[in-house]
């Protein structure tokens, strides 16, 4: 099979299913996993597809922005792994902003500090964290229909009332150069406000937003330490050598 062909195939079945495994694509196209990985980088410096741990996702618009239940069912694994170690950094007393998101979402049940503060735009967190006895307060505004985020200038307001400790703070896309994005202005603004009001912010993510870039940066990379599954080995000295990273397969590991 001559390259063109294959790649066709694998824009082919990105298309239908916007992420595909590495084994899936060998055994379909029938060739070897090099020629596949080839195949797939050849494909990303033309800007088609953007590589991630064992396989491929498809390049999404720089606006497009999944609802919660996509979101819900991507990188379970890597999202738990990653809440976990992030609900580590939560001490006894802090009072902290949690970020709307599915990742951040995942942190509430590992939080075991004692007397923690939570602020919040998601409803979905703030009945969560109710059930387990966690003071929370949910800010006002706008709910977007995709997300459930509360957005908007009223949140704004509320928010200003606040200071944290730390911000837990999702994102959608993370670059060496453009920093911290994510599709939506207004959330955009929430997420750079509640870093401003914090006293460190960490960036909860699982691996396959780095090298992503939606449409509004947040701010930027070195703003924030970033927690993850795993930077892939092409960004990892232009990542660390902007910020702090703390990986959670590795800390699971050691502990």
């Amino acid at each position: 099979m001559l390259a063109e062909e294959r790649q066709q195939m694998i824009l082919k079945l990105l298309t239908e299913s916007h992420v595909v495994k590495l084994r899936e694509l060998v055994l379909m196209l029938d060739a070897s996993e090099s020629t596949v990985r080839r195949d797939l980088h050849d494909l990303e410096n033309r800007h088609f597809l953007h590589r991630i741990h064992g396989g491929a996702s498809l390049l999404r618009k720089l606006n497009e922005e999944p609802d919660m239940e996509a979101k819900t069912l991507r990188n379970v694994q890597q999202k738990k792994m990653v809440a976990q170690l992030a609900a580590q950094k939560i001490n006894d007393n802090d009072c902290i902003y949690l970020d709307a998101g599915t990742t951040t979402l995942e942190m509430i049940p590992f939080i075991v500090a004692n007397n923690v503060t939570v602020v919040t735009n998601a409803p979905a967190h703030c009945d969560l964290l109710i059930r387990k006895h966690k003071v929370c307060y949910l800010l006002g505004g706008l709910m977007k229909p995709t997300t459930k985020a509360i957005v908007g200038s009223i949140a704004m307001n509320n928010i200003d009332l606040f200071r944290f400790d730390a911000a837990f703070i999702g994102v959608n896309g993370i670059d060496p150069s453009m920093g911290y994005t994510t599709p939506d202005p207004e959330e955009a603004a929430l997420k750079r406000r509640a870093h401003d009001l914090a006293d460190c912010s960490y960036v909860v993510s699982d691996s396959s937003k780095f090298a992503e870039i939606s449409f509004c940066k947040m701010f930027d990379l070195g703003e924030a330490t970033i927690i993850t599954d795993e930077v892939p080995e092409r960004y990892l000295s232009l990542i660390t050598d902007k910020t702090s990273v703390c990986i959670a397969n590795q800390a699971m590991k050691l502990s």
